[in-house]
Formats: structure tokens, sequence, C-alpha cells
């Protein structure tokens, strides 16, 4: 595969990079990433996978646009107000670089059907709101043998990592948060509170590890950092990283 030169001045940009080289930037554009959820996190994420050429893109999201989205879901004005998410996301696409491949599902992605969604995926980028989605989407990358890249914001903190619990003495996103957190009750944005500028932190940094595991053996950047759990601290600001272990007795990676 290579870029039409149409496309040479577009991504001139990452080219110059040695990081990313020409090889990288046609290694984009034939990737395929499946982004979950088009909220604070997936909005300005897809903004900066479009923008870096990604060739494929599947968004899925089952929610409506409200007039309270507007602080933080980048892509999204007040003419979208009560239209699906993932439409008007795919209708920004179509705008931005209509040369994209881009597939709008306005459907919940359970344990049920995440398998059909994320297949062929090259990397899901997982940025919904509540643990019970956050681990069916964990369990099928795993089955599926496709890299996570997982995201959370609240308040002033966000957190991402990259799982590739597939692989031999990697964790998957089980062995960060267990079994007790399979429910749709945890804490909102509406409840809580939200900074809208460290959603866009926290979405800017998954779409770069995003990059990072499409990039892998290709370019220099390609180190997905399988595990590394870095937590943002808006309020200092600060940045820190954990690693998160492989769990011997999860159920889900640890026979794999």
């Amino acid at each position: 595969m290579t870029l039409p030169p149409e496309r040479l001045s577009r991504f001139a940009r990452h080219i110059v990079l040695p990081e990313i080289g020409g090889a990288g930037q046609v290694a984009l554009a034939g990737a395929h990433v499946v982004l979950v959820g088009l909220g604070g996190i997936g909005s300005p994420a897809l903004q900066y996978l479009a923008g870096a050429g990604i060739g494929r893109l599947t968004l899925i999201d089952d929610d409506r646009v409200e007039e309270s989205n507007l602080q933080r879901q980048t892509i999204f004005a007040s003419d979208d107000l009560g239209r699906l998410k993932a439409e008007a996301a795919g209708a920004w696409v179509a705008r931005f670089d209509p040369v994209l491949d881009c597939t709008a599902l306005p459907v919940r992605i359970t344990a049920a059907n995440a398998d059909e969604l994320i297949a062929g995926a090259s990397v899901v980028l997982d940025g919904c709101d509540n643990f019970a989605t956050r681990l069916a989407v964990s369990d099928t990358c795993v089955a599926a043998r496709v890299p996570l890249v997982s995201a959370a914001v609240g308040r002033f903190q966000g957190q991402v990592a990259a799982f590739a619990g597939h692989l031999p003495g990697h964790a998957c996103y089980r062995c960060f948060v267990g079994y007790a957190f399979d429910a749709e009750d945890c804490d909102s944005c509406a409840d809580d509170g939200m900074l809208g500028a460290m959603a866009g932190w926290t979405a800017s940094l998954a779409a770069m590890q995003a990059l990072r595991v499409i990039l892998e053996g290709v370019s220099a950047l390609g180190d997905p950092q399988w595990g590394r759990l870095h937590l943002l601290d808006g309020l200092k600001p600060a940045l820190r990283t954990l690693t998160i272990a492989k769990d011997p007795a999860c159920r889900i990676c640890s026979g794999l």
C-alpha cells in the first residue's frame, strides 16, 4: 500500500517525523480503529484519529446529543442537539476527510454483540461511561486477540492504558479492575462535574496510545506500553504511570 500524491501534503507533518515517516503513515492509513463511545473522550479522540489519517473508523454509540454534552464533546454543535451521536460523528468525519472509510453504528455494545462489532479491528479505543460496557469490550478484545486502549475521565482526573491480555505475560483490563464492577451504576459526570479540557487531555493521550499500538513494529513511535496505566491530574497538573501486572487468577486472560 502506498499513499497517493494528493494525500502526501495532508500528512506531510507526520511523514517528516523520523518516529513516524512514510511507512508509519501508510500503516495508519491501513488501520481500523473501533471507537466505543462518542462522548467526552470519544469525541476529541475521533478528531485526532481522523486527523492522523486512520483509514477505517467504526463509531459505536447509541446515545443522542444533549446540550450539556457541548461543553466537552467537541465534534458536536447546537445544530446536532437530539441527533444520534454516532450519526452526527459520522457526518463530521465525512466533512473532515471524505477519503476515510467510516461506519457509524447507533447501537449499544454488549457482551452479546461485541465480537461482531469489533471484528477486524487493529485496535479498540474504549471511552464509554460504565464498567459493564468496559468489561464486555475488554473480555471480547482478549477473546478476539484485539488490542485495547481504555480511557476514563472524571472531574479533574483521567486515566489511559493499552492492554494486550491476549499476549503472553500481559494484563487485560480485568486484571486491573477485577470482577466487582460488572454494573452500570457508576458515578456520572452529571453528578460529579467535569472539566471539559480534562476530557480533551485524556482523549488526546488515548488517541496517541492507539497510534502507538498501530505503529508497533513499523516505526519508532510504535511502543504500545502494554499495561502501563497513565494517571492524569488536572489540578496540579501532573502525570504519573503505574504498571498493571497480569493476574494469574484472571478468568479471562490467565489461560492464554
